[in-house]
């Protein structure tokens, strides 16, 4: 049989296969053809539907890990029941990468009751003494830079008893430009807010890609997406980060209150903005699972973590927040997630708890704050949220972590403040380090003529107790 042929015989079978077809459709009454066209019409949509998604979705810095990967300490079996933890981690990654190299100024972790479906918020404070999961005792905002979002959460379960598996990382730029999609936020801006958002907006406005606006005036007021964003960051001489903490939470709020009354047209240009400024390990059918409820959430209570605390410099580990103590604040936590009275925390933490108080040692809890977010301008006091008194409020300070670039800053993620470090001047083992018993300039070398104790100097121009010395407060 010629090829022709072939060909000539596959065509009569395709044409008498559509007349069947046809005939079959013509011998359907009226409501078996709307019917059959109905489900036509609701499977095409389908198809469009999935395509959607998966653009949507394709747009999305994904990544996996897997669940054995993550660590959850040995809990009771009703430790969380009904709720779903993840943890949004925000920061600046100067280079474009939310996956790594992140210098998370926020980690917020969001308990959803998956029943009731309100949101509780919880900041942790990014220069908290934790556990970095490998026995190292060290602030948690440097977790993210060292292992990328799997040692963060990690982190988070081990020293907290949670079990967070999912994540979502946002830069700041993304931040800014959601804002300014959703029309802007509301917020009442003290003056010493006012203040320090115009000193800062122009660099935040620079690592968004953005113009900056600066503030005429302080009160309620409407703040595009970099007034916004830097409103979030500042902290030296308002209220430090803990009154930050606050004023990110608030962000979150104001912009969730005004995401859910966004048109069709204005999600679509949020996806398309927003979703490539975003890393998250939630697959296409979790997003779309919590999508579906999105108008139901409402956010309830926030707080900081932790709870109880105390704040100073730590040899080696630069100026620090530290859990007093971690058992107890842990405790304090499972009660303000889920309701749990007299939380037993778990042996990991009461370890944990036992090595942060042998670094931190006899120090106290901090003296209440003075400053809340929002015009108050410093004459109200929120429960719970705390100042540190040792901070400068001059934001000119070198030990300013909201001056990026400055990488001595013991807030940076960045600086080399890990003990292990041989170019840490707080190493003991560092031949530059003072307290190192092999450097010249030890003051307790019995060899040193600048000792206050060494009777070889008559000035003792270094001794406290000499109102010559020019350190001397008297």
């Amino acid at each position: 049989m010629t090829s022709e042929r072939r060909k000539k015989i596959r065509q009569r079978r395709k044409a008498r296969s559509k007349n069947r077809i046809a005939k079959w459709f013509r011998g359907l009454n009226k409501k078996q053809k709307a019917l059959l066209i109905a489900l036509v019409a609701m499977f095409l949509l389908f198809l469009v539907a999935i395509i959607y998604v998966a653009s949507i979705f394709g747009k999305l810095n994904t990544e996996e890990i897997k669940e054995e990967e993550i660590i959850v300490n040995e809990l009771p079996d009703t430790v969380g029941v009904g709720y779903t933890n993840f943890v949004i981690f925000g920061g600046d990654s100067r280079k474009g990468d939310v996956k790594k190299d992140l210098n998370t100024d926020s980690i917020i972790i969001v308990s959803l009751n998956n029943e009731t479906k309100e949101v509780k918020l919880v900041s942790v404070y990014r220069d908290t003494l934790l556990d970095l999961t490998n026995g190292k005792i060290q602030k948690c905002n440097s977790a993210y830079s060292r292992g990328g979002a799997k040692q963060a959460i990690n982190m988070l379960n081990m020293n907290l008893d949670l079990d967070i598996k999912k994540y979502v990382t946002v830069d700041f730029g993304a931040v800014a430009d959601l804002i300014d999609m959703v029309g802007g936020i509301e917020v009442d801006v003290s003056t010493a807010e006012y203040k320090a958002v115009n000193k800062y907006i122009d660099e935040t406005a620079h690592v968004a890609g953005k113009k900056a606006k600066h503030l005429t005036h302080s009160g309620v007021q409407l703040l595009d997406g970099v007034q916004a964003t830097t409103y979030a960051r500042i902290r030296k001489g308002v209220g430090d980060d803990y009154a930050r903490t606050q004023r990110q939470r608030l962000i979150i709020q104001k912009v969730a209150e005004k995401a859910v009354k966004s048109d069709l047209a204005t999600i679509n240009k949020i996806i398309d903005k927003i979703f490539p400024q975003i890393a998250t390990n939630l697959s296409m059918t979790e997003m779309l699972s919590y999508a579906k409820d999105f108008l139901r959430y409402k956010i309830g209570e926030t707080t900081g973590f932790p709870i109880i605390r105390g704040s100073g410099t730590i040899p080696g580990k630069g100026s620090c927040v530290f859990p007093l103590t971690l058992k107890s604040n842990v405790s304090e936590l499972h009660k303000f997630l889920y309701g749990t009275e007299d939380y037993q925390p778990s042996d990991q933490v009461v370890k944990i708890s036992g090595s942060i108080a042998s670094i931190v040692g006899n120090r106290k809890e901090d003296p209440k704050d003075t400053h809340t977010p929002g015009g108050s301008d410093g004459d109200t006091t929120t429960p719970g949220d705390t100042t540190t008194p040792s901070d400068p409020t001059n934001p000119d300070t070198p030990d300013n972590p909201d001056t990026p670039d400055n990488p001595d800053t013991p807030n940076n993620p960045d600086t080399p403040d890990d003990s292990d470090n041989p170019n840490n001047p707080d190493n003991p083992n560092n031949p530059d380090n003072p307290n190192n018993p092999d450097t010249p300039d030890n003051p307790d070398t019995p060899d040193n003529p600048s000792t206050p104790d060494n009777p070889d100097n008559p000035d003792n121009v270094n001794n406290p107790d000499n109102p010559d010395t020019p350190d001397n407060p008297t």
